[in-house]
């Protein structure tokens, strides 16, 4: 079989996201991995998660793919906008630079820019925070798909795939309801960090859920 394995907001927390990988690594010899946003802020390692995303998986058997994040959109801003500094910096951008010293490194930035808004596969769609229903795909916002809050308990048909995503977190989560799952489980908050592990041959959700403790 093979698998996509999808994990949830990183927020900073380097160990915690080694040890996921070794874990993944451990439940199958080969696969997908999308990163589902949100690796900086909050945490004490923000740096250290953004070089070891960037270094890559290391092995042609694995394939990662990294979706932008609201707060890599608040950090970008900033370094845009020296208006939007201090908001970025409240809300987490105080610890990211922190762990680069004083100043996000400019590779890290292009690196940050360059990030993807979605993933979408033969029986999925991955985004960091969601999508509106009433558009088609290719006419979702940039805003929608990194900002977006769903109610915990909507779902709705996604155009006949599952929908996952993170950024709203929750010590329930991950959870599945209906046709979309939330594997923003709060790590950075005390609760674990999430994967959700799908069979790429068969439609809906996850067969089974792989949590680390932050």
């Amino acid at each position: 079989m093979n698998f996509t394995f999808a994990v949830g907001d990183i927020h900073g927390c380097l160990e915690p996201l080694r040890e996921m990988l070794d874990r993944i690594r451990a439940y199958a010899r080969a696969g997908t991995v999308v990163f589902i946003g949100d690796y900086i802020d909050r945490g004490p390692d923000s740096k250290g998660v953004i070089d070891l995303l960037m270094n890559g998986s290391g092995s042609q058997s694995w394939r990662w793919i990294c979706l932008k994040g609201n707060h890599e959109d608040m950090m970008l801003r900033a370094h845009a906008n020296d208006g939007e500094r201090i908001w970025w910096l409240e809300n987490g951008g105080l610890e990211t630079e922190l762990s680069y010293g004083g100043k996000v490194a400019m590779n890290h930035l292009l690196w940050a820019s360059q990030l993807p808004l979605m993933h979408i596969d033969n029986n999925r769609i991955f985004v960091h925070a969601g999508v509106v229903p009433d558009l088609p795909l290719e006419m979702q916002s940039p805003q929608d798909l990194v900002w977006l809050r769903v109610p915990d308990d909507y779902s709705t048909d996604y155009w006949g795939k599952h929908l996952c995503h993170g950024h709203t977190p929750s010590m329930a989560n991950p959870m599945t309801v209906g046709n979309r799952t939330n594997i923003d489980s709060g790590c950075v908050f005390g609760g674990p960090l999430s994967c959700a592990v799908f069979d790429d041959s068969r439609p809906g959700g996850p067969i089974e859920f792989i949590q680390v403790q932050g």
